[in-house]
């Protein structure tokens, strides 16, 4: 069986699980892979914006009518979303769900034993926060996708999916 995680399978979990709305700054970890196929999906309505955390606001905005959306960004711009994160998302208790791509990741490493910095400092960061999270980095991992969003919405707790390798295009 090939257990290499890609776009298609994301895509379809994340329609399985009743996404409606992704909103999304452009990251280079999921771009062609899984961003690209979303932005002309019929199923689905991309939201493009400027920063992350305008994200955020917009992601607990529609869970307030029962609309469920997915950010995605890198987490680059988590980081620069933190506050946003803390205190919308889990400071409220509100369901926020987004998938993170970990720039400068390697598939097969834990990325909190990673040498990058920036790749290392990821997950620890939602957990200072209280945000659940969980690592995509392979298609065996896919099937955790489904219960996390439903979680987040049953809990009213944000979530967070990490893509831990380059997702290939289409």
């Amino acid at each position: 069986m090939n257990d290499t995680l890609n776009g298609p399978r994301i895509l379809s979990a994340l329609k399985a699980s009743g996404i409606e709305v992704v909103v999304s700054v452009p990251d280079i970890v999921t771009s062609e892979g899984l961003l690209r196929p979303i932005s002309t999906d019929p199923d689905l309505r991309h939201v493009r914006v400027c920063k992350e955390d305008e994200g955020v606001s917009i992601c607990a905005a529609l869970s307030y009518c029962g609309t469920r959306a997915l950010l995605m960004m890198q987490q680059t711009g988590m980081y620069d979303s933190m506050n946003a994160i803390r205190a919308i998302a889990a400071g409220y208790g509100l369901p926020v769900c987004m998938l993170i791509g970990l720039q400068g990741a390697v598939a097969d490493e834990d990325p909190r034993r990673s040498e990058k910095h920036i790749v290392r400092c990821a997950l620890p960061a939602l957990d200072a926060v209280e945000v659940e999270h969980r690592l995509l980095r392979r298609a065996g991992d896919v099937p955790a996708i489904v219960p996390a969003i439903d979680g987040a919405y049953r809990r009213s707790r944000p979530v967070a999916l990490f893509v831990g390798a380059m997702l290939p295009g289409a």
